[in-house]
């Protein structure tokens, strides 16, 4: 190994700082940036600070049990944060029901169309939002690493440490129930 930017892959990173601590900063800058966009979207900037540091301690303290079978380290990561949002499930559905509850905020330009349009989207937001809290935790982290991170199914299973099946099914109910709470209201009051 060269040098801790050229490291390797991140089972190499990992198994080299086991050694030398210091390089797993290599893992932290590849990842970190994922890592918060995924925690600010789950629970918003600041919580997002807090629980990334948290999730890269708790990487770091358990490093050593790391399978170096899997050349990223994003899904394992992924993981620990979702277990982090999962201490906080809790919080983070009295958010989402917030979120639905405070509803769209005021427009000042009198421009109808910009109106409108903003208050169908702040509308849809809040729909939305409840959606989520009303998904099982299980489910809602199915989806969100789905559908905010992009992550592949088996990224998914890893990251949870369940069967590939179950993330199928999770993520089958998850958008079943998302897609029945956002159908217009005629829809769902004729079906």
């Amino acid at each position: 190994m060269s040098s801790a930017g050229e490291a390797g892959d991140d089972a190499d990173v990992i198994t080299a700082s086991l050694e030398h601590p210091e390089r797993f900063a290599v893992v932290f800058d590849r990842h970190a940036p994922h890592i918060h966009r995924y925690l600010a979207r789950r629970l918003g900037g600041q919580a997002a600070d807090d629980l990334m540091g948290e999730t890269f301690l708790v990487a770091f303290g358990g490093r050593a049990r790391y399978d170096p079978a899997f050349p990223s380290a994003r899904p394992w990561l992924y993981g620990i944060a979702t277990n982090l949002v999962g201490q906080r499930r809790r919080e983070e559905a009295r958010e989402y029901r917030l979120r639905a509850a405070l509803g769209p905020p005021a427009e000042h330009d009198g421009h109808a169309d910009r109106v409108a349009e903003r208050v169908t989207a702040q509308a849809m937001n809040g729909r939305l939002a409840a959606a989520l809290a009303g998904l099982a935790r299980g489910d809602r982290d199915v989806l969100l690493l789905i559908a905010w991170e992009g992550l592949a199914y088996e990224e998914v299973a890893s990251a949870l440490g369940i069967p590939v099946g179950t993330v199928r099914s999770r993520l089958n109910r998850a958008r079943r129930k998302v897609r029945t709470a956002l159908a217009p209201e005629e829809v769902s009051n004729h079906g």
